[in-house]
């Protein structure tokens, strides 16, 4: 099993991308990039899983793969575009903030 067993899935991923996701962070051949590295990195991971384990994940900050057992063998893959706002961790620094001071004013 290498990255090319799931040559389909990437390039799949790569349209949405291109057309659908906005993000800060990766180009298109940046993504492209990574998808190849994550891929490497699930399929190494789901060649050494446990005995009972069904999964291989990689992931980074904006995308997700899985490879699942199936009962062929080729596991079935997901790619995942993690939604994320830069704004998320300020708004979670705020509430933050101001809980500790509803504590320290008490």
């Amino acid at each position: 099993m290498t990255v090319e067993t799931f040559r389909a899935e990437i390039e799949e991923a790569l349209r949405v991308y291109d057309k659908f996701i906005v993000c800060l962070d990766k180009t298109p051949e940046q993504a492209m990039a990574s998808l190849t590295s994550l891929m490497e990195k699930a399929i190494k991971a789901y060649a050494n899983r446990g005995q009972h384990m069904r999964h291989g994940i990689a992931l980074d900050k904006q995308i997700t793969i899985i490879l699942s057992q199936t009962e062929n063998e080729r596991p079935l893959c997901g790619i995942y575009f993690n939604l994320s706002s830069p704004y998320q961790k300020r708004l979670g620094k705020e509430k933050a903030e101001k809980a500790e001071e509803k504590g320290e004013s008490s």
